[in-house]
């Protein structure tokens, strides 16, 4: 019989760690919440006369990458 998922599992994670990567975890929101697109909503409205906006607005649009998302 095989390797359990488990071991299979440890051994990519070592052959990451040897190939010098490592992991990293981090949270992000949930975007399955029912409350979810109301808070982004509520966020959006609270830049809406922020003096800051338009010009990170204009830096991203100039750095964003956006080749093959069209």
């Amino acid at each position: 019989m095989g390797a359990s998922t488990s071991e299979r599992v440890q051994k990519h994670r070592e052959g990451l760690r040897a190939a010098g990567m490592r992991p990293v975890q981090i949270w992000v929101p949930d975007t399955r919440r029912i409350d979810f697109a109301q808070e982004c909503e509520r966020q959006s409205r609270l830049l809406v006369n922020d003096p800051n906006e338009s010009e990170i607005q204009f830096w991203l649009d100039a750095v964003a990458d956006r080749q093959g998302w069209e």
